[in-house]
């Protein structure tokens, strides 16, 4: 799929992959890229007359809904939006649990929900979820963070099939640790932001149904492809 004069939307486009994603998009000749973040004001400068600048909040429905209607022209939306935080099944309250969920299934659900009517309107768009390779193999610091990346990894998948005869496309990204203000504190040997981007923007133009854009991501595809039960069991042991 070329993105040429194609329009995105990127959330989370302040920082991390979210704003290196931007960057790369800028080089594949988009038409217009709407950059969204819960604070325009911590959007970078990114210094195209083609980036737009959005206020959304993936919890909150009103901002939701004023930004669905404000870009009702997306062609592709990239659900980057996202929260992690180290917590576990026994001792974390259900709050904190919740956290991740909200931002990351609830969020990335209720921005879908919002903008497929006029994709699948059309007969035509793209729908890419930002996962991760937790949401493959649950990585058991992260308990609240892999279950909401496993919940969003189902969607995307439900979404593929019951999307498939719209005209829609849906792509998953399954990214490993990338060195972004998210993943600060997970201690794993990470790439850069630009790095995951290039390979996104890559995976996106070639139609690729699951993008692993980066090396640890694509060790952990090749792994849970073919074993995932040892896959499981050498997470566990690294938690």
């Amino acid at each position: 799929m070329s993105l040429k004069n194609k329009v995105v939307l990127v959330s989370g486009a302040n920082r991390g992959i979210g704003a290196a994603t931007v960057k790369e998009l800028l080089k594949a000749d988009v038409k217009k890229i709407y950059a969204a973040a819960r604070r325009v004001e911590t959007l970078p400068e990114f210094g195209d007359a083609r980036v737009v600048p959005m206020q959304l909040d993936v919890t909150d429905e009103a901002s939701v809904a004023r930004a669905a209607e404000a870009a009702a022209d997306v062609d592709v939306l990239l659900n980057n939006a996202g929260s992690l935080a180290f917590n576990d099944f026994i001792t974390s309250t259900h709050e904190q649990l919740n956290a991740d969920m909200e931002t990351n299934f609830y969020g990335t659900l209720r921005v879908i929900r919002a903008f497929a009517p006029r994709l699948i309107a059309r007969g035509s768009g793209t729908i890419v979820n930002v996962v991760s390779i937790v949401g493959l193999v649950a990585a058991p610091p992260l308990a609240g963070y892999s279950a909401s990346k496993a919940a969003l990894h189902s969607l995307t998948q439900t979404l593929r099939g019951s999307l498939k005869k719209s005209g829609v496309e849906v792509i998953g990204i399954y990214p490993g640790p990338i060195d972004t203000d998210l993943a600060r504190d997970v201690p794993l040997e990470k790439v850069t932001p630009e790095h995951a981007a290039a390979n996104i923007v890559r995976g996106i133009e070639n139609g690729e149904a699951y993008i692993f854009p980066d090396p640890t991501a694509l060790q952990i595809e090749h792994l849970w492809a073919n074993d995932g039960r040892n896959l499981e069991a050498a997470m566990a042991s690294a938690g």
